[in-house]
Order: C-alpha cells, then sequence, then structure tokens
C-alpha cells in the first residue's frame, strides 16, 4: 500500500494542475451583449447602438451600457457586426516605398484621420517595380470598404473589377490617364513651372533636370511642368537643359550630380522632383567645392521635414498633405455611401517654399506663370527676414 502512495499523490498532482490550466480557460469566454443589456437593464439593440458612433441613443442610456461593458469586460466585436452590417469600416492603403518622407507622413495623417471617422487602415505594400494588379485580389478579399492607392498604377480592368465589386478606388497624388478611377493630386505641373518661371527670371540659363519614376503621374507631370515653362521663356531645353534619373534616391541623385559636374559644362540651377534628390545634390555641389545658392541653385519638391535642416535649408514646393489626405477621405467615404460612376478628379494647389538654396527674384519683380496659375504674395514676418517666405500658389481645380 505504501507503494501505491507516490502513485496516487502523483496522480493527485497531475488533476490539480490540469484543473488549474482549464480554470483560465473557462474564464476567458468573452462577455456578450445579451449579458450586457441584461445587466444595464437595457435592450441587446440599445447595446449595439451605444458601441455605434453618431447613432440614436440617450446619454443615460448610454452611460449606463458603458458602465455594464466595463464591469462584465465587453468590447463590441467588429468582425461579427461587419457580417451583418456588410460594412468592415476598414480601409485598404496601397503604398510603395515607404523610404520617401513625403508617404510616410501621408500614411500616419491617413491613419489619424481615418480613425476619427470610425474607420482603421489595412495597409499593403507594392515594392519598385512590383504589380498592383496582383496585389488588389488580395486587398478585395478582406471586404475593405474602399481603397486609397498611393502606389505604382491601376490598370483599367482593374479599376473596372473594382466598381464590379462595389468597392470604391481612390487615387492618392497621382492619375491614370484612361482609367476611370478617382484620384486626388497635387498640382505637380503648376509648381514645376512656376519653379522654372522663378529660376529664369532669377537670370539662371543652364539647368540640370533630376527625374523620379517614369511610370507615374507626379513624375511626368512635374518634368512636364518644368520643361515647358522653361521654353515658355525662351529656354531651349535640348541645349540648357540636361535630364539625370535617380528614381527619388539620395544616392542616385548625388552620383548623378557628381558626374554631371565633372564632366561640365555645369548647370547654375538644379531641379530635384523630390526633396531627396534635391539634398543628394546639394552634398555633391558641395563636395565637388560649389557654394549653394552663389554657384549652383537648388530645388526640390514636396516640402519634408528634412528640407527645413539648417544643413539644407532647401527651397522646395511644398504639397499640403492635410489637404490632400482630407479630400482623399471625404471622397473615399462619400463614395462608399453614394457611389457614382462621374470621375472625380481633386487638384490641390502647392505652395512655393523659399529658403536659401536657390537665388531667386525679389518678390514684387517674380511673375506669375500664365495658363491656370496665380500668384500669391504672403507677408513676411515684421520680427526678421523670412528664411521661409511661401510666396506662390499654384491654382489646382476640382472636376466633379
Amino acid at each position: 500500500m505504501q507503494r501505491d502512495k507516490p502513485n496516487r499523490d502523483r496522480a493527485q498532482h497531475d488533476r490539480t494542475q490540469r484543473e488549474k490550466v482549464q480554470e483560465p480557460l473557462a474564464r476567458s469566454r468573452r462577455p456578450s451583449a445579451i449579458e450586457v443589456a441584461r445587466l444595464a437593464g437595457v435592450s441587446q439593440s440599445a447595446v449595439s447602438r451605444a458601441f455605434t458612433p453618431g447613432a440614436s441613443i440617450s446619454p443615460a442610456t448610454r452611460a449606463k451600457v458603458m458602465s455594464a461593458a466595463e464591469q462584465i469586460g465587453y468590447m463590441p466585436n467588429a468582425i461579427a457586426r461587419s457580417m451583418i452590417t456588410r460594412r468592415t469600416n476598414i480601409i485598404g492603403v496601397v503604398l510603395g516605398n515607404l523610404e520617401y518622407q513625403f508617404y510616410q507622413q501621408a500614411l500616419r495623417v491617413l491613419s489619424l484621420r481615418l480613425q476619427e471617422a470610425g474607420r482603421q487602415v489595412l495597409l499593403f505594400t507594392v515594392p519598385p517595380g512590383g504589380d498592383l494588379d496582383a496585389l488588389l485580389p488580395q486587398v478585395l478579399q478582406y471586404q475593405v470598404d474602399g481603397v486609397i492607392i498611393g502606389a505604382a498604377t491601376l490598370s483599367s480592368d482593374m479599376a473596372a473589377e473594382c466598381e464590379r465589386r462595389g468597392t470604391p478606388v481612390v487615387l492618392f497624388n497621382r492619375t491614370v490617364p484612361g482609367v476611370p478611377a478617382h484620384s486626388v493630386t497635387s498640382d505637380n505641373y503648376g509648381g514645376a513651372r512656376l519653379v522654372a518661371t522663378l529660376l529664369v527670371r532669377a537670370g539662371h540659363r543652364r539647368f540640370g533636370f533630376i527625374a523620379g519614376h517614369r511610370d507615374t503621374s507626379t513624375g511626368i507631370n512635374r518634368e512636364r511642368g518644368f520643361y515647358e515653362g522653361l521654353a515658355a521663356l525662351g529656354i531651349d531645353t535640348a541645349a540648357q537643359v540636361v535630364r539625370m534619373e535617380a528614381n527619388y534616391s539620395y544616392e542616385g541623385a548625388r552620383q548623378a550630380v557628381l558626374s554631371l559636374l565633372a564632366e561640365g559644362p555645369r548647370p547654375d540651377a538644379i531641379f530635384g522632383a523630390n526633396d531627396m534628390m534635391a539634398m543628394g545634390a546639394i552634398d555633391a555641389a558641395r563636395e565637388a567645392g560649389l557654394r549653394v545658392p552663389d554657384d549652383l541653385s537648388v530645388i526640390g519638391f514636396d516640402d519634408t521635414p528634412q528640407s527645413a535642416w539648417t544643413a539644407y535649408a532647401l527651397t522646395t514646393l511644398r504639397q499640403p498633405i492635410e489637404e490632400l489626405v482630407e479630400a482623399s477621405v471625404d471622397l473615399i467615404l462619400g463614395l462608399h455611401d453614394q457611389p457614382s460612376n462621374r470621375r472625380t478628379i481633386v487638384e490641390v494647389p502647392v505652395l512655393f517654399v523659399e529658403r536659401g538654396s536657390a537665388r531667386l527674384p525679389r518678390p514684387e519683380e517674380a511673375v506669375a506663370i500664365t495658363g491656370g496659375q496665380r500668384s500669391d504674395t504672403v507677408p513676411e514676418p515684421a520680427a526678421k527676414p523670412a528664411r521661409k517666405t511661401e510666396r506662390r500658389r499654384s491654382r489646382g481645380r476640382k472636376v466633379a
């Protein structure tokens, strides 16, 4: 009998351990809306309304529901609710290379704005050269209420598929010719043309242009605006402009400008299609022994936080991220509530931000670009001369 005692003790120990493991599992069952309703003394529909933003429910009833929910640890099941309402409250966001500071900022602001509207972001990324059409079916599998695309290009076939499924699509800071998709974009063409005008009016005659990607409307319109702006003022773009490619990267721009300065003839102004490339151009100029802006003017595009660093003091064009995001969110939510086959294009004006990297004409001498542009002068602070002055604004447009 004594020999059996250790076995009995071991068996009792095993049973005790199993009970300890099973006990938390029994307590981990999620409280239900029915239990909340019973505890609060209200109907189950009142519980649902209490957790639905904007729903009709009295403050007193909502307070009772929230108090009961807190007591038993209840949280609504968004997935279960979506099966009833046929809304997930999820917006798919597709972006490209998040090394670009502009899109890092845009994602942060976009996420906050959608959360304020009671929506959540499901993020997808498209690698450089990736196929957006291959990725979108994965996005649609999550039954998203809409898709905001800030990367690559969208084919007409995939746009039609999204429309067939009833999933609105908004292109962020880009357009795709021939594709019936809604879009919100900066006035990339007008901003670049404004840069050309200011540089020529300041006396520059030899130019370098650092291009981004060839397959995006953003890069295409910035390049076209710059070249056409120069040509309109008598610049022979074939002879007086050198085009470089850097795919929006700092190092690519730095190497391209170093090669250009070594080969000659040297330009007296360089326009980078984004700030990162413009900063690469500034560092290349310094490595070559040039002074910015005395020997070489450099202007960028985007107005990312780094462009304001003292080491660069980059003169640039600001894309108003808040306005772009606000317009995109309003459009995607409006299309979900009221679908429309009519294509909407919102074009947001850009601001010219003068710092210290370019020689420019005096404010009163700057001439507004023709062809849908206007010039707005913003007074400088009275305390001291401003290094950063928003002097020119493109017009932008909305086609509803």
